[in-house]
């Protein structure tokens, strides 16, 4: 038989593994009762609820991702719980999970996801965490509530407040803005230009009164339209349709027949007004509303930054006072708030129209200068040099219209006529003069041309054309052209060679080209610019320069050519030196084809002296 003490402590065993048993079948039923909770809030709930481990599996997505971004609980289960989260918003996701497992604390994010038909949904989501029995986290439980539709209206609330309602375009607010902005900037880099412009509709009250304010308001956003097409995506076109104040300090005010333009990183005062003059041929288009050709107008003024101006306002003031002026001398014009600025800016427009037309009516012309064998004191080659032969100026230097020319791009057609018409004369040299000693012409290349991958082609083909000798054309590109991009250089020169044509690097010793550099530059000679030639009797030093790079073409086996040689003086030192060869009105000018070729019937005879200016 048991003791007693042995009964009770049987007895009380049996009561503790009850109460465990119970324990366990309550927790258990807590459990289920809270599973089936969880069940019926989830599958219920208008947000996504989702339930996610810590390596980001899916464990559970509640029936609103269906209704929502329209995937099945298969197709998800199938994918990461980053999948569908835009690219952008990932690294994002994760370290907001990360920082929840760390931590133990969730946070609120916007992301963006992918729904079912590619479109992208924007989730608000909010993370709580379930930790496991030894209170470490094991799942993070997440909230997601699509807010697109929120943010769309947030989105077009933002739009609206910087935008005019009529047209699209950026109202007062953004405009101010921007030009701010770009007045911090002129004020840290007051080489960094821009320039604003004010357009006035002209007679725009005329249309409103005679057709309507609807007509009125269509006539407005076509025109908003046609200065947008004719700006680049920096620019700024603005449009307010209210009389309010810009600012405080401000006087001006934009109506609905005004808009405001801001042209960012201007180089010239011609660049504005070149894109005022295509506003003005954009407006001046008819426009037809309700089978009516209506014709209108703008006059434009045009304020450039200035290191003057003490706020940014300033230029918008000047701008519009510039239109004013414009509309008061008759309208359908633009005027420069700057008097200087405005001839300035007018001159260059008159003058690159003449030069296109200088191109169409052939009104340009070769002249050869001569360059002669310091030694023998005979020709042995020209340099082409371009003249212009305006009809009413009568012959203009180059030096007055080539940066007109190469800022527009006018210069590749120049020069690519200029290299047809300098082959096509020393072909007919050669066939004269057969059995004098070869002549070669030199031919200067832009840095347009330098950069135009038709530059080859172009070459070959005046050759070929007119029977030359390849190594009888030289081309001369000068140090700054050559430095601008050292691996074009060497692509070209290179090329250039393998048609057997010679380069000379032009204006040697002024630029800033590095020895390294020289030697990998296929070029045969080197031209002594006419400043050190010039100077070179009067001082030592620029004496010891000329000395120094004529030491250093002949250790690369360069020739050296000399420019502006003036007296004999000149000749001899550089002579004495050992240059080769040399050019300048000691010798000859430049003369036209005839004169040249009197130049050269005269074979045994040396060139002559004459005073004057060469290039």
């Amino acid at each position: 038989m048991m003791e007693p003490w042995e009964l009770v402590l049987f007895a009380a065993l049996g009561m503790l593994v009850a109460y465990q048993q119970l324990r366990i079948y309550w927790i258990g039923r807590q459990a289920a009762k809270r599973e089936e909770l969880f069940k019926i809030v989830t599958e219920n709930a208008a947000d996504m609820i989702a339930l996610v481990d810590m390596k980001g599996r899916r464990l559970y997505n509640s029936p609103a991702y269906k209704r929502i971004l329209g995937y099945s609980p298969a197709e998800l289960s199938e994918t990461s719980a980053v999948e569908q989260i835009h690219p952008d918003d990932r690294l994002k996701v994760l370290a907001a999970a990360r920082e929840a497992r760390e931590s133990g604390v969730g946070q609120k994010l916007e992301y963006r996801i992918r729904h079912k038909n590619g479109s992208w949904r924007v989730l608000e989501s909010a993370a709580s965490t379930i930790r496991d029995a030894k209170g470490e986290v094991a799942r993070l439980v997440i909230v997601n509530r699509d807010i697109t539709e929120r943010k769309r209206a947030e989105e077009r609330l933002e739009h609206n407040s910087f935008h005019d309602a009529l047209t699209g375009l950026p109202n007062r607010r953004l405009f101010l803005d921007r030009l701010q902005r770009l007045f911090a900037r002129s004020q840290r880099s007051p080489e960094s230009r821009y320039a604003v412009l004010f357009v006035d509709v002209d007679g725009f009250k005329a249309i409103n009164e005679t057709l309507g304010p609807a007509a009125g308001d269509q006539v407005i956003v076509e025109i908003g339209r046609r200065l947008s097409a004719c700006l680049r995506t920096d620019d700024t076109v603005a449009r307010s349709d209210d009389k309010a104040p810009l600012g405080e300090a401000l006087l001006s005010r934009l109506g609905g027949d005004e808009f405001t333009i801001l042209l960012d990183s201007i180089g010239d005062p011609s660049d504005a007004m070149r894109v005022a003059r295509r506003i003005q041929a954009a407006v001046a288009e008819p426009l037809l509303l309700e089978k009516k050709e209506v014709r209108t107008s703008a006059s434009v003024g045009i304020a450039l930054s200035t290191t003057a101006q003490e706020r940014a306002d300033d230029l918008l003031q000047d701008a519009e006072a510039a239109a004013r002026r414009a509309k008061a001398l008759g309208g359908a014009r633009c005027e420069v708030f700057d008097e200087g600025m405005h001839e300035r800016a007018v001159s260059r427009l008159e003058l690159e129209e003449d030069l296109r037309t200088a191109i169409v009516e052939r009104q340009f012309r070769v002249h050869y200068q001569p360059i002669v064998d310091l030694n023998s004191q005979q020709v042995t080659g020209f340099e082409a040099l371009l003249r212009w032969r305006h009809p009413e100026q009568g012959i203009i230097s180059p030096y007055k219209f080539l940066d007109a020319a190469e800022d527009t791009g006018l210069l590749v057609a120049i020069g690519h006529w200029l290299l047809s018409e300098s082959c096509r004369q020393l072909g007919m040299w050669l066939t004269r003069y057969p059995t004098r000693a070869p002549l070669c012409m030199t031919v200067n290349l832009s840095a347009r041309q330098f950069a135009d991958p038709r530059l080859i082609e172009d070459v070959r083909a005046a050759v070929q054309a007119n029977a030359i000798p390849p190594r009888q054309l030289q081309l001369e590109m000068t140090e700054r052209v050559a430095m601008a991009d050292p691996k074009l250089t060497s692509t070209v020169c290179a090329q250039l060679r393998r048609l057997g044509v010679g380069i000379i690097l032009d204006d040697f010793g002024t630029g800033q080209s590095s020895l390294c550099r020289l030697r990998q530059f296929p070029v045969e000679a080197v031209k002594i610019d006419r400043v050190l030639v010039g100077e070179m009797l009067a001082d030592r030093g620029t004496c010891d320069i000329v000395e120094l790079i004529i030491t250093l073409a002949h250790k690369l086996s360069l020739k050296v050519i000399a420019e502006g040689i003036e007296t004999a003086a000149h000749r001899d030192r550089l002579r004495k030196l050992g240059c080769q060869f040399g050019q300048g009105y000691l010798f000859a000018q430049a003369l036209d084809a005839e004169a040249a070729d009197r130049l050269l019937q005269d074979a045994g005879s040396q060139p002559q002296a004459n005073g004057a200016a060469a290039k």
